[in-house]
């Protein structure tokens, strides 16, 4: 992409996993991931070999990759120094790790080369309790959510493989300035703008579930002004 608004990176890690319990209750979980050696296919649901539980909340088309900053995790150490021998990439179930690109350089509906595939960004991961109890820290997905550390996800546009050290390249970005830290501020703002919910909920690439909760939240505020 000519005169691209962000620059290559490299993919410095790459996981997956299977299903395992997540104590304490021992439902089962795919949040356990393990870095993978050598190169992997990605489908139109993630990568090979890669697992989840609740096909509800999470994986499927609109979510088939989960990608996290590799950097917030410096930052939710120091909020919570005792989880700081936790806190590297994998643990909060991420399949993609990488520095240098955060919320608020990555907009909706970004296009992205890596490795033979092209992949969507499509939503941002909503944080949930499974990370208190994978991490055994009551209130952490309410940090991530504050802070806006979500990361996000993609849907994958051309099948492909990719492995540890490939280059993440921008290929197309067709909602410029729509960055996913505007659009989880709006989400989480107590009286967000109408008019901003619209602009975002109509960004080429978003997933069908966010626009149908940002038209949702939009009719809501108009109806109670």
């Amino acid at each position: 992409m000519p005169d691209s608004p962000l620059p290559s990176l490299t993919l410095g890690g790459l996981f997956a996993g299977g299903l395992r319990p997540l104590p304490p209750e021992g439902q089962l979980t795919g949040m356990f991931k393990a870095p993978v050696a050598g190169r992997c296919e990605i489908g139109p649901t993630g990568l090979a070999g890669d697992r989840q539980a609740d096909p509800r909340y999470h994986g499927g088309p609109q979510k088939a990759l989960h990608h996290y900053p590799a950097e917030h995790y410096e930052r939710l150490a120091q909020a919570r120094p005792g989880l700081a021998g936790l806190l590297a990439p994998g643990v909060l179930g991420e399949n993609l790790s990488t520095r240098g690109w955060t919320e608020h350089e990555v907009c909706i509906g970004d296009i992205f080369r890596l490795g033979t595939a092209r992949i969507q960004v499509s939503e941002p991961r909503s944080p949930c309790w499974k990370i208190d109890a994978r991490c055994e820290d009551n209130g952490l997905s309410r940090l991530i959510a504050a802070e806006g550390l979500t990361g996000w996800y993609y849907r994958v546009l051309t099948p492909g493989s990719v492995a540890a050290g490939d280059r993440f390249e921008l290929e197309e970005r067709p909602a410029p300035g729509l960055t996913l830290a505007r659009l989880w501020r709006a989400r989480i703002d107590h009286r967000p703008d109408p008019d901003e919910l619209a602009m975002l909920g109509a960004a080429a690439g978003l997933s069908p579930a966010w626009q149908k909760r940002l038209a949702d939240r939009r009719a809501w505020l108009l109806g109670n002004a």
